[in-house]
């Protein structure tokens, strides 16, 4: 099925691997209408576990899960299961290195009607500096569902962070995750777009727009962390600047984490992300986003500029 909204694909692919292995449970905290633990819970009623407005408690909780040989899915909004939460993800389960999922739903700016409180902007810097930690940004539905099977099959803790809000799916439907491997959606010979998440489509939006003026390659990386720097060289190939596009703060995200990557081998780079400020209330995903300077025009100046520089 092609879905249109990474939370219903999270949901329903839950479902039908609980289908396959016994042995994933899931944990919600107050939220499962919202995460679509709701899904599992009406499939699987002895395997979730409903735990209340406390995400602390809830983590601790699917640590001790882990170690009986469970695989515990832990669910909550972004800014609340990876921050409010940090603690005891850090303390036990990233250093017991433990199989537990971690969802961070909503993220970003996605929750354009909640504001700074809900929005998580910097989840992904959070989740990258633990060792031990996988960090996955899928760029659309089709991705998150072959992302949820990686994860499962993975040994280890892991965060994926999913987008709150319908979009056109820009991935192939049922094509294999890697986890640390990014996909090259366009060539280009001229400028490499690295974009994570929603902004990945708008990464080929920018791409589209300027044919005939410039060659640009978009790259999704929806595997923030393990980043092999070879792998991301291999991807960027010829091209000679890189432009990154996130729906996160540019510091310590998709941006930091590319610089770091081609560090010994450096190009000029440009970031669209979210400069270093909290995210606000809009009426619609796309009033924030073009407050905040996360649009395919934008993209499409990053790479002009850059253009000129080289």
């Amino acid at each position: 099925m092609s879905y249109q909204n990474q939370r219903i694909a999270y949901g329903e692919t839950l479902v039908a691997l609980g289908k396959e292995n016994k042995d994933i449970v899931v944990l919600d905290a107050d939220l499962g209408a919202s995460t679509m633990g709701k899904m599992f819970e009406a499939a699987y009623p002895e395997r979730h576990i409903e735990m209340g407005i406390a995400e602390a408690n809830m983590t601790s909780v699917a640590a001790g899960l882990a170690q009986t040989g469970k695989i515990p899915f832990s669910n909550s909004f972004a800014v609340f299961s990876g921050g409010r939460a940090f603690d005891q993800i850090r303390q036990t389960i990233a250093i017991g290195r433990l199989d537990v999922k971690i969802c961070g739903s909503s993220s970003g700016l996605s929750d354009f009607g909640d504001g700074a409180t809900h929005q998580a902007v910097e989840d992904m810097a959070i989740m990258r500096a633990i060792p031990n930690m996988t960090v996955l940004c899928p760029a659309d539905a089709n991705e998150t569902v072959e992302a949820v099977k990686a994860m499962v099959e993975m040994d280890g803790p892991c965060y994926i962070r999913l987008n709150r809000n319908d979009y056109p799916n820009v991935t192939e439907e049922g094509k294999r995750f890697t986890i640390g491997q990014p996909s090259v959606l366009r060539e280009g010979t001229d400028v490499a777009v690295c974009a994570t998440g929603y902004m990945v489509g708008l990464a080929l939006q920018a791409a589209e727009a300027l044919e005939g003026e410039l060659s640009v390659k978009v790259i999704d990386v929806s595997t923030i962390k393990p980043m092999d720097p070879e792998v991301i060289r291999r991807a960027i190939g010829s091209c000679r600047a890189v432009v990154t596009a996130e729906d996160h703060s540019i510091v310590g995200g998709l941006g930091s984490a590319i610089a770091e990557a081609l560090c010994e081998d450096p190009k000029p780079m440009a970031f669209v992300g979210i400069k270093d400020t909290f995210g606000c209330s809009g009426h619609t995903y796309q009033e924030v986003l073009a407050y905040h300077g996360l649009t395919a025009e934008k993209i499409v100046d990053a790479v002009r500029k850059l253009q000129r520089s080289y």
